[in-house]
């Protein structure tokens, strides 16, 4: 087989999404995955297409994200399962309604559409929230997929143009000129892209990322119980916790009718298996807003690990001191909102062409103030 153009490391939906750019572009990709198309973080996460307002960097690259997942609606095929149900951030108390004004301006102002709701019609919207609840912000754009299966449209999508797949082959080293594989296979490329998600740090040292592991469950089918993807106001809080475990209320509806719960946050939590605790304490904070769902049945409950940075922006483009190696990696929980433009902002640096947002904040090889423990 000649050496393809692009070795993309990863099948998850940001190396997916990766290949089916490069591939749009004329290259050559072969797409290396240890195990499944769309596995690991993909399918362990929830499938949120949202645009955060938490930076001007983060919502720069969420909002670009979210136009491409916008025009790309109506090619997804049934199994992705697209719900433009919009985000409801919640508030918990009369002290968080007084940030709903500056936040919906932030929205406003960069052309996200975005609109306060008091208790009355936060009620009418979600009847079931606990009643006496002072309000929210409705972002009405947004929306939710069923990301395994998107991951695995990108890659069809990069094969119909020329792409190959090695599946259930992982990658042991990446080298100068490619990568080894641990049968001791060597694949040789002009360009090495580390997708990785949190396996991207071992393959690659000194990349400043690490497992953030999560918790969450789904219910059997209750179609409408739901009406919008709802989250508290306070959970960027505690996405940003870098020193304690951490919950925070997220209920998210599914085309299928049912509902998938979260979330939690840990880091130095190296096992896959659930912590009946933070389980508890996860469920917990939902019964705070949602008391009524302590009534429905789940029917699973599992737990995934997000590839986390200090400065929480993902690592896009090129490894100082590797003339091949770019990183597309650092999601951490928006792996999914985001696939599209950091495909898109990588091959824009392959290419050495101008990109449609800066690409500075992202850079792979930018120094941070914080340093990884």
């Amino acid at each position: 087989m000649p050496a393809p153009d692009v070795i993309i490391i990863g099948g998850g939906i940001v190396g997916a999404a990766c290949a089916w750019e490069c591939a749009r572009e004329g290259m050559s990709v072969t797409v290396i995955e240890a195990d499944v198309i769309g596995g690991g973080a993909t399918a362990a996460g929830m499938g949120h297409l949202v645009v955060l307002d938490d930076s001007e960097e983060q919502f720069a690259l969420c909002r670009y994200s979210v136009r491409l997942w916008d025009n790309l609606v109506e090619d997804l095929p049934a199994d992705v399962e697209y719900l433009n149900c919009g985000t409801l951030w919640v508030a918990a108390d009369e002290a968080e309604m007084g940030f709903l004004p500056g936040k919906r301006d932030f929205y406003v102002s960069r052309g996200v559409r975005a609109e306060i709701l008091d208790s009355q019609a936060l009620a009418a919207a979600e009847p079931h929230l606990r009643a006496g609840l002072p309000g929210g912000l409705l972002i009405p754009d947004d929306g939710v997929i069923y990301s395994p299966c998107a991951a695995r449209f990108f890659v069809e999508r990069a094969q119909s143009l020329g792409a190959k797949l090695m599946i259930g082959r992982r990658v042991a080293e990446i080298e100068r000129d490619g990568v080894k594989l641990e049968d001791g296979t060597r694949v040789s490329a002009g360009v090495i892209v580390n997708a990785a998600g949190t396996a991207a740090a071992k393959l690659t040292p000194g990349v400043p990322i690490r497992p953030r592991k999560g918790h969450l469950l789904i219910t059997d089918r209750y179609p409408a119980y739901v009406n919008h993807q709802l989250v508290e106001l306070g959970y960027l809080k505690s996405a940003h916790s870098t020193t304690a475990d951490s919950v925070a209320f997220n209920v998210q509806p599914r085309a299928t009718g049912q509902l998938l719960i979260g979330s939690s946050r840990q880091y130095g939590a190296e096992d896959r298996a659930v912590s009946p605790e933070m389980l508890a304490r996860m469920l917990s904070r939902v019964n705070d807003f949602m008391p009524s769902l302590g009534g429905v049945s789940a029917i699973r409950t599992w737990t995934g690990f997000r590839a986390a940075t200090p400065d929480k922006m993902p690592l896009i483009g090129p490894w100082p001191g590797h003339n091949r190696l770019n990183l597309a990696a650092g999601h951490e929980g928006l792996g999914i909102t985001t696939s599209l433009g950091t495909a898109k902002l990588l091959v824009d640096q392959l290419l050495m062409r101008p990109s449609a947002i800066p690409q500075t904040p992202y850079l792979a090889g930018r120094k941070f103030g914080t340093t990884v423990h």
